[in-house]
């Protein structure tokens, strides 16, 4: 279906994305399938810089400056990173414009259209080829952060996280281009899943 698309893992804290993006790069690596992934917050040198900005703990922003952030994040990984790579490589997000939705929109109630409206300045044509929805229930994730170190967007409430997990199930639904994982059931099945599905994607 496709021959270099964009793929975009999305899930809340703890949901298993980051592990199966990297279980997808193992195996796309062992197929000789040229890629390139890249997280967001993060990803070229400048985005790294405004991570640690955004996730540091000792942070603290009003809800626009958090999303004008990330939409500067977006901006330098645009011009260093999707314009070189678009349609000339699989590419492999780490969370990308869904996560600005469900994080801003749903949970901290900015209003969808300037966060649509700021996405589209910066991004243009440039959207998902088909995303992968990393659900999570509240027990797991806690199980889940508790063993790792935690920054910013790991210390908010449950309440928090439900908001962003059904606003993300929300834009999800009647969506052709998703598919919800549920990461609470076997680790296994769920990489077979995904695998399938990329493997329909290529055409492999």
């Amino acid at each position: 279906m496709y021959k270099y698309p964009l793929i975009v893992f999305e899930g809340i804290e703890g949901s298993g994305k980051s592990y199966h993006i990297n279980n997808l790069c193992k195996y796309l690596k062992k197929k000789n399938i040229k890629y390139i992934k890249f997280r967001e917050p993060g990803g070229s040198k400048s985005s790294e810089k405004i991570r640690k900005l955004i996730l540091n703990k000792k942070s603290k922003f009003y809800n626009l400056t958090d999303l004008l952030l990330y939409m500067a994040a977006r901006n330098e990984n645009l011009n260093n990173i999707l314009k070189k790579y678009y349609n000339k490589r699989v590419i492999l997000i780490d969370r990308f414009t869904d996560s600005t939705l469900a994080y801003q929109h749903y949970g901290m109630g900015i209003d969808k259209n300037l966060i649509n409206y700021l996405n589209k300045i910066i991004l243009k044509k440039i959207k998902p080829s088909f995303t992968f929805l990393n659900v999570v229930n509240m027990k797991n994730l806690k199980l889940r952060v508790n063993k790792r170190p935690k920054n910013r967007y790991d210390t908010f409430n449950h309440t928090f996280y439900t908001k962003v997990q059904k606003g993300f199930i929300k834009m999800s639904k009647n969506q052709r281009k998703y598919m919800i994982i549920d990461t609470n059931k076997n680790i296994n099945e769920n990489k077979k899943k995904i695998i399938e599905k990329i493997n329909f994607l290529l055409s492999l």
